[in-house]
Order: structure tokens, then sequence, then C-alpha cells
């Protein structure tokens, strides 16, 4: 693994586009850079776990994982393939069909297909059973029609899975389906969803009688809440829930050398062991994942431990360090940047208050 990591660090230094703004790096999985991609997939960064016949690697899970933890820790912008490679290509491995495959997952691995994810709705975004855009068969196809908003990095995406409701007058958890949606479909919208920074990561999406063959559904009608609550799995307990805000450790540190105050010493202290702890239980939901588990509950709680540490750090920080947010320092615009946006951190993924209904569940509270 030192070795590896060695090597993704130089990787990074010679590849990842200096970012004129130290601020960038904060929450980079949310920024993307196309060429940087093309060359991680080039490299084989990218699909690193994927059978090599689909254009994987075939490289242990622990393996990929120290490459995203590198990737995130040096700010690296991995925002354009970031879906793709964390749970579009692992679900359709899962559930696609073998043409699904055989089409997407080699120019995923290329860093060349970009994904994003069609799950939140205006009036349905953490709770998923009441999403209501529908489609209706027709044909050897299905008219799809609808709106889903959040939808990080939909302005670049090519590929879009969608869950929508297949089955007339189900609720819920029944009669959902997940499809592959080519966003250069005839009646595919995407309009920018601007955040206080003034950054465009999330998008609505409109969808209005967007037709999709069968032949891009993906796994089996009205099974799509069982293959949805495995994806999000994936997309709870990877290393960017608890790495968004590690710009500011580092730049904490830094700070630190030239101010020996014992308070900061001791921040820095209980930032890096709450951190650490966080790291422990992801590494080993990722372990399950390997195995082939559905760790929907270990999942759960790291993502609600991971966005409450993320969210509580630049507050501390704020707390300790009297700085000048206005100012244009790396130390100072990347507090500013991650007091900003560190409130949408526990809204990606699912809301705090679902995962806590999730973990209830899970040991018997409810």
């Amino acid at each position: 693994m030192a070795q590896l990591r060695a090597d993704i660090r130089a990787f990074i230094a010679e590849h990842a586009p200096k970012a004129e703004d130290a601020a960038l790096r904060a929450n980079c999985w949310a920024v993307g850079d196309a060429a940087f991609s093309r060359a991680l997939g080039q490299a084989g960064y990218i699909g690193m776990i994927w059978p090599r016949q689909y254009g994987g690697h075939e490289r242990h899970p622990l393996e990929r994982y120290v490459v995203l933890e590198e990737l995130l820790a040096a700010g690296a912008p991995v925002g354009m393939h970031w879906i793709a490679d964390r749970q579009t290509g692992a679900l359709l491995l899962r559930y696609g069909t073998e043409e699904q495959r055989q089409r997407f997952l080699p120019r995923m691995a290329a860093g060349e297909l970009y994904a994003c994810i069609g799950m939140s709705e205006p009036n349905s975004g953490s709770d998923l059973a009441s999403v209501r855009a529908r489609a209706v068969r027709e044909g050897d196809g299905w008219r799809i029609s609808g709106q889903k908003t959040w939808t990080t990095n939909a302005h670049n995406a090519q590929l879009m899975i969608a869950l929508v409701r297949t089955e007339e007058g189900s609720e819920r958890q029944n009669g959902l389906t997940q499809f592959l949606i080519e966003m250069d479909q005839p009646g595919v919208e995407v309009r920018p969803i601007i955040d206080l920074t003034g950054g465009h990561d999330f998008n609505e999406v409109f969808l209005d009688d967007v037709y999709v063959p069968d032949t891009m559904r993906v796994g089996e009608a009205g099974a799509g809440w069982s293959q949805v609550t495995a994806e999000l799995s994936l997309e709870r307990s990877g290393p960017e829930r608890y790495l968004s805000s590690y710009a500011l450790l580092t730049e904490l540190v830094r700070l630190a050398g030239s101010n020996p105050a014992p308070r900061l010493a001791e921040l820095i202290g209980e930032i890096t062991a709450r951190l650490m702890t966080i790291r422990q239980m992801s590494m080993s939901t990722a372990a399950k994942l390997a195995a082939g588990e559905d760790p929907v509950l270990e999942a759960a709680v790291v993502k609600d431990l991971g966005n409450g540490f993320e969210q509580w750090m630049p507050r501390a920080v704020q707390a300790v360090v009297d700085a000048d947010l206005s100012g244009r320092d790396d130390f100072a615009r990347v507090l500013s940047v991650l007091l900003q946006v560190s409130p949408s951190f526990s809204l990606r993924g699912g809301t705090r208050e679902i995962l806590r209904s999730i973990i209830a569940r899970g040991l018997g509270l409810r």
C-alpha cells in the first residue's frame, strides 16, 4: 500500500491542475476536470476493482480506497468521473445487462463517460419512497416524465440513472424501477442551481415525455427500491464523507507552524482523532461492500458521523482562530467556503433524520 500511495501522489503532482483558489480544494469531489479524469483513467485509477473485460483492473477494494483517500486529501478535481466510478459502475455490474456493461463501463473506466444520480425530487428529497416521476410503457420502451433536483454534475454527465415509478397507483417502496437515461435525449433539460459561493455543482433536471427503450432498464421492473438502497450504501460510506473538509485541517496545521498556541494544538489533535475513528469505520464498511454484503446500517452510521464531523470542524476552527473571512489567504478562503457549503453535507445522500431512522430500524429500536 505504501508504494501505491507514493505512485498516486506522484501522479497527482504531475497531472492535477493547480487551482488558483485554494478554496477549490474544499469539497473537491464535486469539482471536475475532464482532462484530469481522462488521465486518471489512462493510468488505471478509475474502475480499479471492475473486471478487466469491462475496462477495469481487478485491483483489491482497499487499493481503490487508498487512491480515493489520496485524491481527496490532495483536493484533486475528481467530480467528472466520481459518481460513475463510485456507484453507477457498481450498480451496472450487479444489476445491469451484459449489453449495458459492454456499452458503458469501458468508457467510464477510461474517464470519458460521466454519470449523475436521478433520485431526489422537489418534494421527495431524502424520502425516496415518495418519488413521483413516472414511466409509462410504450411499445418496446417507456415514456418518462418528472423532475429531479440536487442532481450533482448533471450539466456535465452523459448518463443518468433515474428512479421512477412504473406501476400506476403504487405507493412508497412498491412499483419503482431504475432506468439509464442519456442526457442528450429529446425532452431532457438541465437547469443550474448556484450555491452560496457561486459554485455550480447541483442542478434541476426536467424529464418531459422522454423515450427510453426497455434495454435501458436496470434490473427488474418494480425492483428499484432494493437496488437503490444497495446503491446508497456505496454513496454514503466512502472517504468523501469525512474528507470533504480535509483541506481545512491541512491549512490549520500550516497555521500552527507559526502559531504555537496550546488551544490550536489541542484542536488539531481532536480533529485528527475524530477523523481517524470515522476512517476506520468507513474502511470496515468498504470491506463489507467488497465481500458482496449490503451494509445499509453501517453506511448510514458512517455518513451520519462523517457529516457531523465535517460540519463541526469549520465551526470549531472559527471558535479558536480569529480569521478575517474576507481575506484572500488560503486559510481564510478555505474556512469561508466550508462555513458556507458544509450545511449541505448532511443533505447529500440522505438527511440526518432519514439516516437515524435507518439506524434505529437496524438496531430494532422502532
